[in-house]
């Protein structure tokens, strides 16, 4: 499982003593969990009316910085699209795997200085996941935009001759170019309706060149069919082409152009694949990302060097540091929470436990009858709710015990 509960309790005679009494209730005979001691550093305590207020706002940081790790964790999985199945493997947590880091942890005294008020630690945490959130709004937004535009661009490439980019398809030669009077147009023409086409393209209107239509180009539905005539019956074509249910493209011949869009969507097709494969044996992203430039004429994309390197790596570096953040945020609750129950001296032992998905149930049962003497009014509430059927114990329930739950599941689907 990837659900932990983190708890903690007043220290009997010695904190080990109140470790030792959890660890005998809940796995020498029964096996309910797999647990670990949560180290939370000797934090500034301040005053009473100070941990109150902060107790109601780190409820809602916890919230808030939950929600960014779980954003930042889906924009990868999105990001990576065929890749899901190597999405869990780049959501790590100061470089190691999540639950190695939870039951691991230990205090960033550089990125949260313990001398700080508690208060201070919550800001600096909030100020930092806020500036992760707002550019992960500003890269998604312009991560959107250039992957909306490459589909577009790929979209011209591939579909039915009505739509498609008719660039990769024809030639100079099927063209007669640079004439003041005649002109090449290019018509679609269903491929049940070919022979309709040939009997009767060359008197759709007057000044038709006969003999001038070649097929260039068939899909599964349709042709391409080239005919030449003078400039002065375009109209008078089109509109009897369109009653007959020939559908004549707007296309021009420019070869620069061409070249420049074939050219653009070879690039575009390989630049797609580097920006967010990674280097197996490193772990390192390749530093490339892109910008979408609009000229009058067509959408031209460009490669830059990035100075943070590409989207994947900045979401590998920002959910480690969102992940981290979440924790500590985590300890501070426990905290906080633990010194408005048990008072002062502080005087109390953090516990990770790591429940077995079959005795979740025993497992709360035992923490109850363990701790019930703590507040008596609680251990009722849990009693009675325990013998409703249906009813699932949330989060925000009160225990007579400090409890928070941090669930590693971060992603609508499983990776």
């Amino acid at each position: 499982m990837t659900e932990f509960w983190l708890i903690s309790a007043p220290g009997e005679k010695t904190c080990q003593q109140t470790w030792d009494k959890m660890m005998a209730a809940t796995t020498r005979t029964n096996n309910l969990s797999t647990n670990h001691k949560f180290s939370i550093p000797d934090l500034k305590v301040g005053t009473l009316d100070v941990l109150v207020g902060l107790s109601d706002e780190l409820a809602k940081l916890d919230s808030f910085v939950e929600s960014v790790v779980k954003k930042v964790a889906q924009y990868m999985a999105d990001v990576l699209e065929d890749s899901r199945d190597k999405v869990q493997e780049n959501l790590l947590a100061n470089g190691v795997d999540l639950v190695t880091y939870i039951t691991r942890f230990q205090w960033d005294m550089a990125k949260y200085p313990i001398k700080q008020s508690l208060k201070n630690i919550s800001e600096i945490i909030s100020k930092q996941v806020t500036q992760i959130d707002n550019d992960l709004k500003t890269r998604a937004s312009a991560y959107n935009n250039l992957k909306g535009n490459l589909q577009n661009l790929e979209r011209k490439n591939a579909g039915s001759l009505l739509t498609r980019s008719l660039a990769d398809i024809v030639k100079k030669e099927d063209f007669v170019l640079d004439s003041e009077y005649l002109i090449t147009l290019l018509v679609v023409v269903p491929k049940t309706a070919y022979t309709d086409w040939q009997k009767t393209y060359e008197t759709l209107a007057e000044m038709v060149v006969p003999r001038s239509s070649n097929l260039l180009f068939e899909d599964n539905d349709s042709g391409l069919f080239s005919v030449t005539l003078f400039r002065k019956a375009i109209d008078d074509f089109k509109h009897k082409a369109r009653e007959n249910k020939f559908t004549v493209r707007d296309f021009q011949y420019n070869e620069e152009e061409m070249k420049a869009d074939k050219e653009e969507m070879t690039r575009l097709s390989t630049d797609k694949k580097k920006q967010f494969v990674s280097e197996m044996n490193t772990g390192i992203f390749p530093s490339v990302c892109f910008y979408v430039c609009f000229n009058q004429k067509t959408a031209s994309y460009s490669q830059q060097q990035s100075e943070n390197g590409p989207l994947v790596r900045w979401l590998k570096v920002n959910f480690s540091e969102a992940f981290i953040a979440w924790i500590h945020i985590k300890a501070l609750r426990v905290f906080v929470e633990s010194v408005l129950r048990y008072g002062l001296p502080v005087n109390f032992q953090a516990m990770l436990l790591q429940p077995n998905k079959k005795t979740m149930k025993k497992l709360r049962e035992v923490l109850n009858d363990l701790y019930k003497h703590l507040d008596s009014s609680a251990a009722a509430i849990i009693d009675s709710a325990m013998d409703i059927p249906g009813l699932n114990l949330s989060q925000q329930e009160y225990y007579p015990y400090v409890y928070y739950k941090i669930d590693c599941n971060l992603l609508d689907f499983k990776v």
